[in-house]
């Protein structure tokens, strides 16, 4: 799993773990329903895509923004995850170390000179706020600019 499947799942985990307990309740009564032999093969094929709905989370619209505020917030520390690369990984409980950051700039297809770390962060952080948006992040428009 690279950087940038770490960071996702952190996040998107986030929001996955929180729906669920929604999603529970509607699981459970297509499960009640295909009870009668004759009903079974047409409940069943309505069944599936309802529970594989659910289960594609990354389909869905995941709103970045409260789960990476709470979980700056969680930390304990001051992390401005909106502008920092590296405060967005310490958000997530990642290492944000510059070899760290370096692989992720590796994944995302940085071509400029890694030891340049403030501009390298600065790409960085708006490569991961549109990766993060392709694959089903709902990210504010002045973190994609």
């Amino acid at each position: 799993m690279g950087i940038f499947d770490k960071i996702k799942h952190a996040i998107f985990g986030e929001a996955e773990a929180a729906e669920p307990v929604a999603g529970s309740a509607p699981k459970t009564e297509p499960a009640q329903a295909p009870v009668t032999p004759s009903a079974v093969p047409s409940p069943a094929p309505a069944a599936s895509p309802a529970q594989s709905n659910p289960a594609t989370s990354p389909a869905m619209t995941v709103d970045i923004v409260p789960i990476l505020d709470a979980a700056a917030k969680k930390s304990g520390q001051k992390l401005d995850w909106r502008h920092s690369i590296v405060d967005l990984m310490k958000a997530v409980g990642m290492d944000a170390s510059l070899a760290e950051r370096k692989e992720l700039a590796a994944e995302l297809g940085y071509t400029g000179d890694t030891n340049d770390s403030a501009k390298m962060n600065m790409w960085l952080h708006k490569a991961l706020m549109k990766r993060l948006s392709e694959n089903g992040g709902r990210v504010p428009a002045d973190l994609l600019d």
